[in-house]
This record gives structure tokens, sequence and C-alpha cells, in this order.
């Protein structure tokens, strides 16, 4: 029999682990804001399911897929490999029209329907409201930081590129 490599036991076994995003994204601000607001949209789409106001169901079913879909490409790191889309920017209008639409569906949930489960959506919509807001908040502090990054080159540099 052979003895274990040591070296071969720090590495993680391939399959489903390696579906997993790393730690330190999972431990980021971005991370934990992008894990919640796919959490709360898919409660959210649950909720509706089970209510009354099935109509609204739309919105946080396409939320919880966009939240998802930027998790794992901010996770595996596919803003630094394409750099035709301007990442932050996508990631800003999602956020922006995410808390208006939950906030105006979370309203008519709350007032126009009886259901507990609309009820329940209702509430859980208004806390995605204020994730996003705070999630598009800090997306616009950094969108800003990088446009006066980007305009602070002199205009020699930018004729001769």
């Amino acid at each position: 029999m052979e003895e274990p490599d040591p070296a071969g036991a720090a590495a993680p076994p391939p399959g489903l682990r390696s579906l997993l995003p790393p730690r330190e994204f999972l431990c980021s601000r971005k991370g934990q804001l992008l894990l919640a607001e796919s959490v709360l949209s898919f409660i959210i789409f649950i909720c509706y399911i089970a209510s009354l106001a099935a109509a609204f169901m739309m919105a946080p079913l396409l939320e919880f897929l966009l939240a998802l879909c930027l998790f794992f490409a901010y996770a595996s790191k596919l803003n630094e490999k394409f750099k035709g889309l301007y990442w932050p920017l996508t990631d800003f209008l999602r956020c922006v029209t995410a808390a208006i639409i939950y906030f105006a569906i979370s309203i008519a949930a709350v007032s126009k329907y009886n259901d507990g489960a609309s009820k329940a959506a209702g509430v859980f919509g208004f806390i995605a409201t204020i994730v996003y807001a705070i999630d598009f908040y800090i997306t616009f502090n950094d969108l800003v930081t990088f446009l006066k990054q980007g305009s602070s080159d002199s205009p020699e540099e930018r004729k001769s590129e």
C-alpha cells in the first residue's frame, strides 16, 4: 500500500465542490449582498406562488436568476475576463430596477390582497428593496470612483491611444 501524499491532501477533491464559489468571495460585501438578494428573491417567488397575487411571481423569478448569474459571474471572475461588458453599470441598473419593482409590487401585495402569503411576500419585498438599495448605493460609489479615475487621464494620453 502506498502512503497518502500530504501535498495532495490540501487540494480540494474534484466534483461538486468545484462549483462552490471561493470562500473569500463569500466573505466579501458584494458576495454577501448577491447571496442575500438571491435568497430573498427566491423566498418572495415562493410566497407569490402560494398567494392570490400570483401575477407578481415573474419579477422575483427574474431577479433571482439575474442575481444568481451575477453571483457566479463575480465568483468565477468573469468580470475580469470579459472587458466588453461594463459590469458595474450593468449591476447598478439591475439593482435600481429591482429596488423600484420590489417596492411597487410589495405595496400592491400588502394593500390589495388579504391572504397571508401575499402579506409575507410584501414584507420580504420591502426587505429586498432595502438590500437592493444598499447594493446600488455601494455600486454607485464604485461607479463614480471608476469614472473619476477614467477622467483623470490627460487628453494627450487619450489621443496617443
